[in-house]
């Protein structure tokens, strides 16, 4: 399974929980290079999940093939958003029950305020 693939299932599970998410694409440039435009450290973790009024409920989330390698700069930023008590997770294909598992886990206490 591709990376892509991989991350349109793992969206479509969070969606499914009432997580929203944030992911930044990457562009073809016109020389065929693949970019992604951001402003700050590189490495950011793909995926952003945060499910609104739930304790514990916001992940970032690196997704990997299950043969794929770990960036020594995304490995930086999986350390800080942990030391910073965050939730940092790798996730892989072969993760996906643990994935559904974690998505479905919370309840949530929305609170509307005008």
């Amino acid at each position: 399974m591709s990376e892509a693939e991989f991350q349109t299932q793992v969206i479509s599970i969070a969606r499914m929980y009432g997580w929203r998410v944030q992911h930044s694409r990457a562009v073809q440039m016109a020389n065929g290079k693949w970019l992604t435009p951001i402003q700050g450290d590189a490495g950011f973790p793909d995926l952003i999940l945060v499910k609104p009024g739930a304790r514990g409920g916001i992940i970032y989330a690196e997704l990997k093939t299950d043969l794929g390698r770990v960036a020594p700069n995304q490995r930086d930023w999986l350390r800080a958003i942990d030391a910073s008590g965050g939730e940092a997770c790798v996730w892989r294909p072969s993760d996906m029950a643990t994935i559904a598992e974690r998505l479905s886990a919370l309840k949530t206490n929305v609170r509307v305020t005008p």
